[in-house]
C-alpha cells in the first residue's frame, strides 16, 4: 500500500461512518462578529485529537490555534530529545478506533507488515511526521502561528479571545467553548530552581523544555541536573551531538525501576480512573508522583554506552555559582566545573501561573479547596492542582465565578489529578478525548436545552404521506 492508497482508505472508512453530517448545534450571533463554538488552544496531538473527535459529533464550527508554525506543533521537533517515543508502538490514541488513522496503518503504507514488526518503538520524528499527515488528511481547521494570550468571559455564554501572532485570524475571536489542549506545561510554568535562576546567568543554563543550540557545546562539559527521563534523554542527544562530557546529578541513591504508567495501561485504571471518589485518586497520584516515570533502557543504555557520560546518584546540587566563562556545582561530594547546565526538573502546576487565565483564575476550584488529605499524604503539588471534573471543565470555588468559567476546558498535564493521565500521555488519550469531546457537546447541548425541546415539540413535518383506501387498488 503507498499513502495515497491510504489516504483514499481513510476517506472510504469516515464515508462509511457518515463523517462530518450536518451541523446540529445551533448558530449565535452577537455584534462583535463570528461566534465559534469550541476553539481549541494548541495543535498537537491532542488538540487534534479533539478537533476530528468534534466534527465526529457534527460540531463543525470550530477553530483549532497554535503559536507554532505549522508542522512544529509540540515538542517533538523542538525540544524532545528522545529517540523513540517511550510509549509501547501498540497502543493507539488519536485514530479514536478507526483503523485506517492509526499510526501502524500510517507506517505499514510505507514500510509494509515487515517494517512495522522490525520497530521496536516509534521514532520521535517519525511520529510529529504521522501527525502532520493527520492533520492534512482529515483537514482539521488549524490557525497555525496564533498565540492565546488573555480569555476574558464575554457574558452570555461565550469567551472573547485575545490573540497574537503572525498568524492570528484577527486580534480578539469570540467562542462559546474554550478547550485549552496545551500539553505538558500547559496547566503551569516549568521549573528552574532558584539556586540556579537566582545565581547565574541565562547563559549558562536551560531547561530541557527549551531549545539548545548544541553546535556551541561541542568539546564542553555538562551538568544536567534531575533523574527523570528527560535528563537522560538530553545527556545521550547531547553526546550524540559532540558535547564531550554530560554528567547527570540525581538526588535519590536508586534511580527509578518501576514504571507505573505500564500498570495502569493493564489494569483499566486509565480509562476508569475518573470514577475513583476523590480520596483513591489522591493516594493514586500521591504514589504515582513517588515513582517517577524512569528512563527507558535503550536511552539509558545508549547514554551509558558513551565514553563523556556519568551519573552521580545521591548526589543533590547544593549550591551553583558562576565560575570563569561557566558554572561551578557544589555538591555533598565535591565541586565540579562545567560549562553549561541542563536543567530537568520538571514543572509547576498552578492555573495562577497560565498568562492566559488571569481575569479568571481566582475563580477555579484547586484540590486544596475540594478535598483535605491524611496528613500522611497530603502533598502541596497535588493541591495546587486544578479540581476539574471528569469531562475536564474547570470547576468555580465561588458563585460568581460559575458564569465565568462556564464553557472553560483543561485537557493539558493539569488535569492528571482529576482525570489521571488521559491528557498528558499518549496511553491515555484513546479514553480521554472521547470524555472531553462529550463533555464539550453535552454543554453546547444543554445551553439550548429549553430552544431544542421546544422544537422539538412544535415539529409537525409529515413524514409517512400514504394514503387508505388505496386509490391504485
Amino acid at each position: 500500500m503507498t499513502l495515497e492508497a491510504l489516504n483514499e482508505r481513510v476517506r472510504t472508512d469516515l464515508a462509511y461512518l457518515a463523517f462530518a453530517g450536518a451541523n446540529w448545534v445551533r448558530p449565535r450571533t452577537r455584534p462583535e462578529g463570528h461566534v465559534y463554538d469550541v476553539v481549541v488552544v494548541g495543535g498537537g496531538q491532542s488538540g487534534l485529537g479533539i478537533a476530528f473527535g468534534l466534527l465526529r459529533e457534527r460540531i463543525s464550527n470550530i477553530l483549532v490555534i497554535d503559536e507554532n508554525p505549522e508542522g512544529w506543533e509540540g515538542p517533538w521537533e523542538t525540544y524532545a530529545r528522545m529517540v523513540t517515543l517511550r510509549t509501547p508502538k501498540h497502543l493507539t490514541s488519536i485514530d479514536l478506533g478507526v483503523p485506517s488513522l492509526t499510526f501502524r496503518a500510517w507506517w505499514e503504507a510505507q514500510h509494509g507488515p515487515e517494517g512495522w514488526e522490525r520497530i521496536g518503538k516509534i521514532p520521535r520524528g517519525d511520529w510529529m511526521n504521522y501527525l502532520r499527515w493527520y492533520r492534512k488528511v482529515l483537514r482539521l481547521p488549524v490557525a497555525n502561528e496564533t498565540k492565546l494570550a488573555l480569555i476574558e468571559p464575554a457574558g452570555d455564554g461565550a469567551h472573547r479571545l485575545h490573540l497574537e501572532g503572525a498568524g492570528a485570524p484577527a486580534p480578539m475571536l469570540l467562542a462559546r467553548k474554550v478547550v485549552l489542549a496545551t500539553g505538558i506545561q500547559g496547566g503551569g510554568e516549568w521549573h528552574v530552581p532558584s539556586m540556579i535562576a537566582d545565581h547565574l546567568p541565562r547563559s549558562l543554563y536551560a531547561h530541557t523544555s527549551e531549545r539548545i543550540d548544541f553546535e556551541k557545546l561541542k568539546g564542553k562539559r555538562i551538568g544536567i541536573l534531575g533523574g527523570g527521563a528527560s535528563a537522560f534523554d538530553n545527556a545521550q542527544f547531547a553526546l550524540g551531538e559532540g558535547v564531550a562530557e554530560a554528567r547527570v546529578f540525581v538526588r535519590r541513591k536508586e534511580l527509578p525501576r518501576v514504571n507505573p504508567i505500564r500498570k495502569m495501561e493493564a489494569s483499566g485504571m486509565i480509562e476508569r480512573y475518573p470514577a475513583l471518589p476523590d480520596a483513591d485518586k489522591y493516594a493514586v497520584m500521591v504514589h504515582f508522583f513517588a515513582n517517577n516515570q524512569p528512563p527507558t533502557n535503550d536511552t539509558f543504555e545508549r547514554a551509558a554506552a558513551q565514553p563523556g557520560f556519568n551519573l552521580h546518584l545521591g548526589e543533590p546540587w547544593l549550591r551553583v555559582k558562576p565560575s570563569g566563562a561557566g558554572a561551578a556545582v557544589e555538591t555533598p561530594q565535591g565541586e565540579y566545573e562545567f560549562d553549561f547546565l541542563i536543567v530537568s526538573t520538571g514543572l509547576l502546576t498552578d492555573p495562577a501561573l497560565r498568562p492566559e487565565l488571569r481575569l479568571v483564575e481566582s475563580h477555579i476550584a484547586r484540590w486544596r479547596d475540594v478535598y483535605r488529605a491524611p496528613a500522611e499524604l497530603a502533598n502541596p503539588t497535588i493541591d495546587a492542582h486544578p479540581y476539574l471534573t471528569p469531562g475536564f471543565a474547570f470547576v468555580s470555588r465561588d458563585e460568581p465565578g460559575r458564569r465565568r468559567l462556564h464553557g472553560l476546558f483543561s485537557f493539558s498535564y493539569s488535569a492528571l489529578i482529576s482525570c489521571g493521565v488521559s491528557a498528558s500521555a499518549l496511553s491515555g488519550m484513546k479514553f480521554g478525548i472521547p470524555r472531553i469531546v462529550s463533555a464539550v457537546a453535552d454543554q453546547l447541548f444543554l445551553d439550548d436545552r429549553d430552544v431544542i425541546l421546544q422544537d422539538y415539540y412544535d415539529y409537525d413535518e409529515p413524514e409517512f404521506v400514504g394514503t387508505w383506501p388505496n386509490k391504485q387498488a
